[in-house]
């Protein structure tokens, strides 16, 4: 698919993981022009360059930019549903399959009414007109 993408992780079953998944009708109505796919991070998926992500991020405040998947710690991985965004970005970045990220975090406490504004204000920065 060409033109602007926009990954939009989360699970909806999970109130602290879901805060994505529910911006997206907005998101949607507010960005005509971009494509917001909800997406299964361990699912198979050709990451555009540069890859722009929205995901829950636990341990901030504010929703806030990341540049790059370094600046992240891993979660233990016991079994296979231990597995998450960053691993599968890990992954893809070791076969060479991964570009530039940005990810906008979104902080598990938000309401949806708080980060909307905010995330919408990050996206204007990063989008290209």
């Amino acid at each position: 698919m060409k033109g602007k993408q926009v990954f939009v992780f989360g699970n909806p079953e999970l109130p602290a993981d879901s805060l994505p998944i529910r911006l997206l009708p907005s998101l949607r109505e507010r960005f005509s022009d971009v494509s917001f796919l909800f997406l299964d991070p361990n699912e198979e998926w050709e990451p555009p360059d540069p890859l722009v992500v929205i995901d829950t991020v636990v341990g901030i405040r504010d929703v806030r930019i990341f540049e790059g998947i370094d600046v992240f710690t891993a979660a233990p991985t016991v079994s296979m549903h231990d597995f998450d965004a960053l691993f599968n970005l890990r992954y893809l970045a070791k076969l060479g399959k991964l570009g530039r990220v940005i990810v906008i975090g979104v902080p598990p406490e938000l309401s949806a009414d708080a980060a909307l504004p905010a995330v919408v204000s990050e996206l204007e920065k990063i989008l290209p007109d």
